[in-house]
């Protein structure tokens, strides 16, 4: 089978949705699909990046739109050019210019890349299955956050309002039309629409629409890769004490304000030991800079570690925490601690409880609670024998989150399309 996937971001911008999209298209291609993915070239992770290439049997081309151009009125962040929420001509004539030498039989987008390439829906006569990794079908933040708490569902005013505070009045505008025009017409086109959680699915308005959905997870590779062996003395840096681990932004949304009050008030058995290392892992976000806080001892901080590094740390980790304070759509982080036989603490919100089974392969607590956050953390700390039931009951349902059963279901959905 042919298959084309859209996606504004591709490795090696770094993120989830962009490593999802990575491993899938490089497992169908193990499976003997023809695959090729269209990506925008980002100019700020090298000027160099070529616009064709083939990787692990992937073709990759890297387009440019007019938006991007203008990138620097448009986005704040000039290191990653967006796909704008309505088609961009450029973008659309690069895609119809691919499409023609690929000749897909679906077209698999996950972002709004899929805007530019629904003009040419009828044309290419290709299948379109939309991926939703986050809220963007009915949010123009993709967060599903109004006024810092869990919003109840779109309206134009509110949106209106909230997206112009989120960018300012001219883009937030743009923002609210474009994605509110262009959601009805992509919703006369999708062939099905795969949201990565039940929580996505209620956000974006698909239970009891009528549309085609079908709920189906991120997932990790079956095989982890060991870390570079440049990578050794930084492993080294690890507590060699058994430790608690976080991996993810440092920054509000990922509960970190949250999980440092917990950590700073939680007691050890014996006064005279120390507490339990805690270790985060990732990167730094303008909203929570780390030089500003007050950060507890026995708190190590690491920036920036590739994938293969962060799951060496799992491995040697007792106890994952993933404190969100936002609805995260199926993050896999907590796929990669499950299989590494790490319980997990986890805010019970978005997806999460999808992945996590509480009282079984972790416990889930309320988001923003860092006094329920803190009696999680004391419980398995103190309870060793529950930690291993736990290690091994986590290790047991990540299968259910690993390639060989994800990919086979977007197979799946893949051969029903195209045989109706």
């Amino acid at each position: 089978m042919r298959i084309v996937m859209l996606t504004q971001f591709y490795p090696p911008v770094l993120g989830g949705l962009e490593r999802h999209v990575k491993d899938l298209s490089e497992a169908l291609a193990a499976r003997g699909h023809d695959v090729a993915v269209i990506t925008l070239r980002q100019g700020g992770w090298g000027q160099d990046m070529p616009a064709y290439e083939e990787v692990q049997g992937v073709r990759l081309y890297r387009i440019r739109g007019t938006v991007s151009r203008a990138e620097k009125l448009l986005f704040v962040d000039e290191r990653r050019s967006y796909a704008p929420p309505f088609p961009d001509p450029e973008l659309a004539l690069a895609i119809r210019r691919i499409l023609a030498q690929e000749k897909p039989h679906v077209v698999h987008a996950h972002n709004w890349l899929s805007f530019s390439y629904l003009p040419l829906k009828r044309w290419s006569k290709a299948k379109l299955v939309i991926t939703l990794h986050e809220f963007g079908l009915s949010c123009g933040k993709w967060t599903f956050i109004h006024q810092d708490a869990f919003c109840s569902g779109p309206a134009w005013g509110k949106c209106w309002s909230c997206l112009n505070d989120h960018y300012g009045l001219a883009k937030g505008t743009m923002t609210h039309l474009g994605q509110r025009t262009m959601r009805r017409a992509q919703d006369r086109r999708v062939d099905m629409y795969v949201p990565v959680s039940q929580a996505v699915a209620e956000g974006s308005q698909l239970v009891g629409s009528g549309l085609p959905y079908e709920v189906v997870p991120n997932f990790i590779p079956d095989q982890i890769a060991a870390p570079p062996p440049d990578w050794e003395a930084q492993l080294t840096q690890l507590p060699t004490d058994p430790f608690m681990l976080f991996v993810g932004s440092f920054g509000k949304q990922k509960g970190m304000d949250v999980l440092l009050e917990a950590y700073r008030g939680l007691e050890v058995a014996d006064s005279t030991e120390r507490p339990v290392p805690l270790v985060l892992i990732g990167y730094e976000l303008s909203d929570f800079p780390l030089s500003q806080l007050d950060i507890p001892p026995q708190v190590h901080i690491f920036k920036n570690w590739p994938n293969t590094a962060v799951m060496e740390a799992w491995r040697r980790s007792h106890i994952g925490i993933v404190p969100s304070n936002w609805p995260e759509p199926s993050p896999t982080v907590v796929m990669e601690a499950m299989v590494a036989s790490v319980p997990v603490i986890a805010s019970r919100v978005g997806g999460i409880p999808d992945i996590v089974a509480d009282g079984e392969t972790g416990l889930l607590v309320p988001p923003g609670d860092p006094v329920a956050l803190r009696q999680a953390m004391s419980r398995l700390l103190q309870d060793p024998t529950l930690r291993q039931q736990m290690s091994a009951a986590a290790r047991q349902r990540v299968t259910n989150f690993q390639a060989h059963t994800v990919v086979t279901r977007i197979e799946g959905i893949y051969q029903q399309l195209c045989q109706s």
